[in-house]
């Protein structure tokens, strides 16, 4: 998302970033805020664990998060010094880093989708061969990673947090089937056989034990589906030329208005409880819908955002129905697992930002 741009603007972007500091504003006086501005995060979540990552490891090579544990411990990637292989890497501000895994550069490797369940990290590896891996690792011993299988089928990954779940023991993935059917794979952490189950038409995982249908059509969900019971929850589609995206307990409504203006809306999966949060430039910067069903992750374009290659991040709070700005100058943004991080900086220097919603 970070763009070339011209000197000029770079100058002006790094101003930006460092009098930002990623989300310590300067919250404006009560009476000079209007009361449907965004609170700035320093004033609304004063108490929220957050941190500033820097994107090199001290052996100088760079460092991308790809999950967090909390604020300030994060598993992320690295090339080794020599670039001769891409390594896994577990940081955190009271330990040095730690390599996880380290796989040849030649083979084109890729980590795809992770997550954590309590001291548990599962990931999906792939090479250039295509095949997708699948691992775990207890981040708390010294034991060596575990491959737990190679029997993933095509495994679909759409850049959600529920793309790998892990619940009841089981490392759990959907895959495409034949003939229009998804399948739900799972296999124990330990490894062993793998277990299918088919369902008939495309679903994604949400929160366990449920599925979301709408992956590959423009108007979204129109059903969530409990694999535990077997009962289905048809979504609620009050409007025309709208994209909705579903989570069991909430739902995101992506739509123009008459002017042309982009709209968000959030709704319960039976329409009730629907409430426009943001408009006119804004747009969704995540995959998932109202993470910890409490939080809706938008952001904002600004005037100068193609130049920048940034936007504001903000945050709407279900509960109390305020906005949050987290930061006004964000370049990417990534969720997962309750803690969302941005950078801000230009091509010449990143600065990676962490703030762990859990503790707001």
């Amino acid at each position: 998302m970070l763009l070339a741009r011209s000197l000029w603007a770079r100058f002006v972007w790094l101003g930006v970033a460092l009098a930002a500091g990623g989300v310590l504003l300067a919250a404006p006086a009560p009476g000079q805020r209007k009361s449907t501005d965004p609170v700035p995060v320093a004033l609304a979540w004063a108490q929220a664990q957050r941190d500033t990552i820097a994107a090199s490891l001290p052996d100088g090579t760079s460092y991308t998060p790809v999950i967090f544990l909390d604020a300030h411990s994060s598993v992320g990637t690295a090339e080794s010094k020599d670039g001769k292989f891409l390594r896994l890497m577990l940081t955190g501000a009271d330990a040095p880093a730690r390599q996880l895994r380290a796989l040849p550069v030649g083979e084109h490797p890729s980590f795809q989708t992770f997550t954590l369940a309590g001291d548990v990290l599962a990931w999906a590896e792939g090479t250039d061969g295509g095949h997708v891996r699948l691992w775990s690792m207890n981040l708390r011993d010294s034991r060596p990673a575990r491959l737990v299988t190679t029997d993933t089928g095509q495994a679909a990954f759409y850049q959600s947090q529920y793309d790998l779940v892990i619940a009841e023991g089981r490392l759990r993935w959907a895959a495409r089937g034949t003939g229009g059917e998804t399948e739900i794979r799972s296999v124990a952490l330990t490894g062993g056989p793998v277990e299918v189950r088919r369902e008939a038409g495309t679903w994604q995982l949400s929160a366990w034990p449920w599925l979301v249908d709408g992956v590959n059509s423009a108007a979204g969900a129109t059903t969530l589906r409990n694999l535990s019971t077997g009962r289905d929850v048809p979504v609620v589609h009050a409007r025309k030329r709208a994209t909705t995206d579903c989570s069991p307990t909430w739902c995101r409504v992506v739509s123009l208005t008459g002017d042309g203006a982009n709209r968000i809306e959030l709704m319960h999966p039976d329409g009730t409880a629907r409430k426009t949060i943001a408009g006119d430039n804004s747009e969704t910067a995540i995959a998932d819908v109202a993470p910890l069903d409490r939080f809706e992750v938008y952001s904002q374009l600004g005037p100068n955002s193609d130049l920048a290659g940034s936007t504001g991040l903000l945050v709407y709070e279900t509960t109390t129905r305020r906005t949050v700005e987290i930061t006004p100058s964000a370049g990417k943004i990534l969720y997962r697992g309750g803690v969302l991080w941005w950078s801000t900086g230009n091509l010449e220097s990143i600065v990676w930002h962490s703030l762990d919603l859990r503790t707001v």
